[in-house]
């Protein structure tokens, strides 16, 4: 019986929220390297899956960098990165949305088959929901990343479209290069960094809320010590930690993804670990969270 009453205090401290986030957009980032774990996919996906049968509008936005940089070794191209940025050769495209797309986005869509929900894999391939330039580096313009790029717009209508129908978008980080004013749409790709295109999308869409799922439980002040988490920072905080060197590495693209999100208009992002069960839900439908909350 004592069991039975502490799973309907949870469901009572979930129903503000469940309240508050109905017919809304929440954007969830899974990482590539937390997706090694099949087990820990799975738990992620039911979470997405359980996000969208109480009514939400979860939008999966997945990366898949170890894959790609196999699949390039395998096909004898040696994977070459420029301040994080992946140089993107044409035959380096042509692997990207093989593993992305074909690969990758059709597997979630059957996970969240087999875990009761409805998928569709979306990017800028096959349509114009995501469209791009060129992406060059602020502080060496001169460097070519090849076919690196950042979102210039995405399509909101087709995400309302199926998520008010329930179907959940699956998003592979590809773009279409965006047309010249006046010109016609581009059939050439780019690839857009995993955490960059997140925060685009939930940008565009106006999310509520931005979840960067990844193998780290959060912002850590020392990396060694769990203890040292900060459960909620503001846009000042972040920019102090990263000038005093405690964000570094690979938390700095992540955490620059939710500040940008913020910039935007999205109301908090959050970064937990895919290594906790149903991390997605204790952060979002949970008074405490589990892990870093990062806002405005």
């Amino acid at each position: 019986m004592r069991d039975a009453i502490e799973k309907a205090g949870v469901l009572i401290e979930a129903l503000p929220y469940i309240r508050s986030f109905r017919r809304k957009f929440v954007v969830v980032k899974l990482g590539g390297s937390a997706m090694d774990d099949e087990s820990v996919t799975r738990s992620v996906i039911k979470d997405v899956v359980f996000m969208e049968q109480v009514d939400m509008w979860p939008v999966l936005v997945h990366g898949g960098g170890p894959r790609i940089s196999e699949e390039m070794k395998r096909a004898g191209i040696e994977p070459r990165f420029v301040q994080g940025q992946r140089v993107t050769t044409p035959e380096a495209m042509e692997i990207v949305a093989r593993v992305l797309i074909d690969e990758i986005s059709v597997k979630m869509c059957r996970l969240i088959e087999e875990a009761g929900g409805k998928a569709i894999p979306l990017s800028g391939r096959a349509s114009s929901f995501l469209l791009g330039r060129k992406r060059r580096l602020p502080d060496a313009p001169e460097l070519d990343l090849g076919l690196v790029g950042e979102i210039t717009r995405v399509d909101r209508e087709i995400c309302y479209r199926l998520c008010d129908g329930g179907v959940i978008p699956v998003v592979a980080p590809v773009a279409r290069l965006a047309p010249e004013e006046g010109g016609e749409a581009s059939a050439q790709l780019l690839n857009i960094n995993g955490d960059s295109a997140a925060a685009a999308i939930a940008a565009g869409l106006g999310a509520e809320k931005l979840v960067d799922i990844s193998n780290v439980p959060g912002v850590l002040r020392d990396p060694n010590d769990p203890g040292s988490l900060f459960s909620t920072l503001t846009r000042a905080q972040v920019e102090r930690l990263i000038a005093e060197g405690v964000i570094t590495g690979g938390m700095l693209p992540k955490v620059r993804a939710c500040l940008e999100a913020i910039q935007a208009g999205v109301r908090k992002a959050h970064i937990v670990s895919a290594l906790l069960r149903h991390a997605l839900l204790l952060e979002i439908f949970t008074d405490e969270g589990i892990g870093t909350e990062i806002v405005a």
